[in-house]
């Protein structure tokens, strides 16, 4: 990362005025404003722990500037710290009074160089930051009637009945986040590239065009500015030709006034719109196009040539997207600034489908419908979705019916509104049901979404065989619409609407070719390769499911008179659930995707048959959607062995929020909806006898959750053997968890990783004492408990006799703390093997006791000490418990405990006396070549019994690697050995390497820092490995702090 320029204002003193608690907010709203990598190249915890002034430092030194204004501000914006975000802002505004000075007087060498000097984007501002000449009025005048009368026409033709109040809605609310629309934002820094990005069809277009209008609002301060539209879907198709042809297609009023615009680059908005329409990868995008703008190249090139700020450097662009393209967008642009455009908000829909349904009370149980489906929510928040779930809801109504199957998913939504825009009026005589036409819709749909296109043209309608006559009937009942872009195109009312009719064709009787599925095969839809390539797969895939069930295909096939396949579930199960290749279950992305699948469904036998085999499940609820789709699925899963669960937060009401009187009703309506789901998802514990394994981690639940699961757990009949729960919220719900397992006979591995569990470990005793306890291996991680509550846990291990393993890692023990600890294992009864103190905070003052442990102790085998400050005297005091011949310890880790050479030397000692020890992490030491000759001495010696020796980061030289060589030459034990994060060169390399190759050595596994770069230490390595098959040379590419090989002893 480039440095940073001097800021416009001084950020020290801003943060300083932060409380500790102020701050902390102020550095997690920063992370996700880093959009490229701004600040993922700086180490996390450097950030939460900077100071203020500390933080200053970082984000003026090592971040680009432009984004730490912009960011800094914003980030004031939503603490509602307005006093320092205006401060920054005054800062800013001077700079600029000064900028424009000096603009002013060195205009004409800046005219010349082409290059015009914008201030960043303030909270989206896009408008040039200094005065301009004078608009001429009656020119801006023609140009703005030109450009009003084209939106107008697009608009007109675009929207179906009762839209244009919902599109108000939301260009209305986003004009206030989108630049030149909003009058409040200090014209001055930031972003020249904005990017509006959202779902499809929630008015990413509209507010684009809307901006347009307001770029060239009279009475503002630019020169004659000029806005122009480029449409995506236009340039995939267009041919060659030079930037000002491509520009000229767009541009309102005659050609002749293009060059002169294009003169005055920086009073010019470009919009790019749907970038998800091109179809281009982004490499072609950002193909060199040389000096020569006016040569004639692809239309992508150019546009890219525009993304990238090689051509019109100067201009403004506002881009608009889809998410599933924003990805390949980032690749192409520089530094832009995202608005993300959600459509209507909650209130809005409430509103609407008040209107819509006329009363009060059918307003109010329509938008229960609706909050009860998350999915149907989120689809929800585009207008036309909005509108469609108005008109069924109506039905029901009138018929009798249940509202609650229109709203159950996106399936039966969409099905039951193409189904009714043909259904007859009452009284009517039945009409000709359109058959055919329904066909050549559905193939337009789905050579659609092969072609990742939204927009159809004349030419693709004669291609496939289309007439504008079987379109007739879906345009006159707002199917499909005719587009504003070119003459003859359509697009249909919605993308979702495009995706439910591409899954149709599958279903469709195919006449003579058979169902619909054998042109484009099911198994092609659902490949996970194809999904990469084109993300409306992954849309129609669900659809699909959808419409496996019968009754639904029975619908569709009612309301339009032709024959339907019901063949399709058995094609699902095999391309998917029964295919191995596909993984359904195989990791967490593939499993949120398939109980999505699934759920779109609504056949519980298909869910049934799909779950049957399935035995591990990893579930990742992001949002109360996934937690729909799991409980309706997993509650089948009958053979589910082990279940890892994470929950984000806002799944369930955050119980420290919720306070007042608005919160707490908020929460009470939140419980309604999502509990009932919740309940349904910890039935897998009655429904599931085989299920052994447990894991809840980074999981936010409530109180009312919790609740619910410790009732489940403690009233069913499982088997549960291996709980973990780490970081879970609320933090009273560990001492609950341990009140449920309390006497489980069947539950041996229990693991409490988190803060604040100090009322937890009473009860953790209780479990401990109890006389029908199991439990082999506790794993207690950061817990913040008294010294007496750490006495009563070690008293309660001398009572216990099934506990073999325990890891306290991260826990702050005292002195007097060890010191318990350390006499329970010389009690007679305790039957620890295994025993984690990592980072515990010990001394060398605690390895008296220790070591005294030690020389009484014989079934501890294992012992890790990593990251305290044992110091070179703390190792010989081990050393002489070690020493005595009672002492059965096989692996000591001494990872990072302030070990020198004089440490090495009491170890060497200890090794060359036919110690009990085979393993030794001494990783991340600095024993130079000293300690390491010490080490050398013991391994040449046949007393020295040791199998795996851990060297990561010890300060090894290539001086060192001539002794250790010679060590290598006549061990006969050693096994692995780690010299990962060693600079030992070439030449190092070498000197091990002929060794390997020459003697027969019993080593079997080698770590090395390697050099991909430097052929001759590749070359050495596949010497050495020819000569000697059974060695594997790993590279030390993974961090060992988050996975050292010696910690796997201590991992239950």
């Amino acid at each position: 990362m480039v440095p940073a320029a001097q800021l416009g204002f001084n950020l020290q003193p801003l943060l300083e005025q932060l409380s500790q608690d102020e701050l902390n907010k102020f550095k997690s709203l920063l992370r996700p404003l880093s959009l490229q990598d701004e600040l993922q190249h700086i180490p996390p915890t450097e950030v939460e722990e900077a100071d203020g002034k500390q933080l200053a430092e970082i984000l003026t030194n090592r971040c680009p500037s432009h984004w730490v204004e912009m960011v800094t501000i914003q980030v004031f914006d939503k603490m509602n710290r307005t006093d320092l975000s205006e401060k920054a802002k005054d800062e800013l505004r001077g700079l600029r009074n000064q900028n424009v000075q000096t603009w002013k007087r060195h205009n004409s060498v800046q005219e010349k160089r082409s290059q015009y000097f914008f201030f960043p984007l303030m909270n989206n501002q896009l408008c040039p930051s200094y005065p301009l000449p004078p608009i001429i009025e009656g020119k801006q005048d023609e140009y703005r009637s030109i450009l009003e009368e084209e939106v107008w026409q697009s608009r007109k033709k675009n929207f179906w009945p009762e839209a244009s109040e919902n599109i108000h809605m939301v260009t209305q609310r986003y004009e206030t986040l989108v630049p030149s629309c909003n009058a409040k934002m200090l014209a001055g820094p930031f972003a020249q590239t904005v990017v509006l990005h959202g779902a499809a069809g929630v008015g990413k277009t509209t507010l684009a065009k809307k901006c347009m209008l307001d770029w060239t609002q009279a009475g503002q301060a630019r020169a004659r500015p000029t806005a122009l539209y480029l449409s995506c879907k236009a340039l995939s198709r267009r041919g060659p030709c030079t930037l000002a042809e491509l520009l000229a297609d767009s541009a309102p009023g005659p050609r002749r006034a293009l060059p002169r615009l294009l003169t005055r680059a920086r009073t010019l908005l470009l919009v790019i719109d749907a970038f998800e329409e091109l179809r281009v990868p982004a490499a072609a995008l950002a193909r060199d196009l040389g000096g020569d703008w006016g040569a004639r190249r692809p239309a992508p090139v150019l546009l890219g040539g525009l993304l990238k700020r090689k051509l019109l450097p100067a201009a403004t662009l506002l881009v608009t997207t889809r998410p599933e393209a924003l990805g390949e967008l980032r690749l192409v642009v520089e530094q832009p600034l995202l608005v993300e455009v959600e459509g209507l908000s909650e209130p809005e829909r409430r509103a609407y489908l008040r209107r819509q349904l006329g009363g009060e009370a059918q307003a109010r149980r329509a938008w229960q419908l609706m909050r009860s489906n998350a999915a149907l929510l989120r689809l929800g928040s585009a207008p036309a979705v909005c509108w469609m779930l108005g008109a069924c809801l109506r039905l029901p109504a009138d018929e009798g019916d249940d509202p609650g199957r229109t709203c159950r998913t996106a399936t039966s939504l969409l099905l039951r509104f193409l189904c009714s825009r043909f259904a007859p009026a009452p009284g009517s005589c039945p009409r000709p049901r359109p058959r055919a036409p329904l066909r050549a819709l559905c193939l337009l749909a789905a050579e659609g979404v092969w072609a990742q296109t939204s927009l159809f043209e004349p030419r693709d309608l004669r291609r496939l065989g289309v007439r504008e006559a079987d379109l007739r009937p879906f345009v006159d009942r707002s199917l499909l619409q005719e587009s504003g872009e070119c003459a003859g195109c359509y697009r249909f009312l919605h993308l979702s609407l495009q995706h439910l009719l591409a899954a149709a064709l599958y279903v469709l009787g195919g006449g003579e070719g058979g169902p619909g599925w054998s042109a484009r095969g099911v198994r092609r839809v659902l490949c996970k390769e194809e999904g990469r390539r084109n993300p409306h797969l992954a849309h129609v895939g669900r659809f699909l499911f959808g419409l496996a069930n019968e009754d639904r295909v029975r619908e569709l096939g009612a309301a339009f008179g032709c024959p339907v396949s019901t063949e399709l579930k058995r094609e699902l199960l095999a391309c998917t659930v029964r295919s191995p290749e596909n993984g359904p279950f195989s990791s967490v992305t593939d499993t949120r995707e398939t109980l999505c699948r699934l759920y779109e469904s609504q056949d519980e036998p298909l869910v049934k048959e799909a779950v049957a085999q399935v035995t591990e499940v990893s579930l990742h609820l992001k949002d109360p959607t996934d937690l729909a789709h799991a409980s309706f699925c997993l509650k089948h899963c009958e053979r589910l062995q082990k279940l890892c669960l994470r929950v984000e937060k806002g799944v369930f009401l955050d119980d420290d929020t919720a306070s007042g009187s608005e919160a707490r009703a908020a929460g009470s309506q939140n419980d309604e909806h999502v509990l009932p789901f919740w309940m349904d998802l910890c039935s897998v514990f009655d429904s599931n006898k085989d299920l052994v394994f447990l894991d809840i981690s980074q999981t936010f639940l409530s109180t009312s959750s919790v609740k619910i699961l410790c009732e489940k757990l403690s009233s069913a009949t499982h088997n549960l053997q291996k709980v973990a729960l780490k970081n879970v919220s609320p933090a009273d719900a560990y001492r609950d968890f341990c009140v449920v397992f309390g006497g489980h006979e069947t539950l041996t591995h229990l693991t409490l990783q988190g803060n604040d569990q100090d009322d937890m470990l009473p009860i953790l005793c209780d479990i401990l004492r109890h006389p029908k306890c199991n439990l082999q291996c506790l794993r207690l991680v950061s817990c913040s408990a008294s010294a007496q509550q750490w006495a009563h846990l070690s008293s309660s291990l001398e009572i216990n006799q099934s506990l073999t393993c325990l890891n306290l890692t991260a826990n702050e023990l005292t002195d007097e703390s060890a010191r318990l600890l350390c006499k329970t294992l010389t009690h007679p009864r305790c039957f620890l093997q295994r025993l984690s103190l990592e980072n515990c905070h010990l001394t060398e003052a605690c390895c008296k006791e220790l070591s005294s442990a030690l020389i009484v102790n014989q079934s501890l085998t294992h012992l890790c000490l990593a990251k305290n400050a044992l110091g070179n005297g703390g190792v010989k005091l081990l050393c002489e418990g070690l020493s005595y011949p009672d002492c059965q310890l096989q692996t000591l880790v001494l990872w990072y405990c302030s070990i020198s050479s004089n440490g090495c030397h009491h170890l060497s000692t200890l090794l060359q006396q036919n110690s009990s020890l085979t393993h030794l992490d001494l990783g991340l030491n600095h024993i130079g070549i000293t300690g390491l000759k010490f080490l050398c001495e013991a391994l040449k010696k046949p007393m020295c019994n040791l199998k795996c020796l851990w060297l990561w980061g010890c300060a090894i030289t290539p001086f060192s690697c001539e002794i250790l060589a010679s060590a290598l030459g006549n061990n006969r034990s050693l096994i692995s050995l780690d010299l990962g994060q060693n600079s030992l060169g070439y030449s190092g390399v070498k000197m091990l390497c002929n060794t390997l190759k020459l003697q027969n050595s019993s080593l079997r596994t080698l770590r090395l820092r390697i050099d991909e770069s430097d052929p001759r230490i590749q070359k050495l390595l596949k010497e050495v490995q020819e000569s000697d098959p059974q060695l594997t040379i790993e590279s030390d590419k993974q961090d060992p702090n988050n996975n050292r090989p010696s910690s796997h002893d201590f991992i239950f």
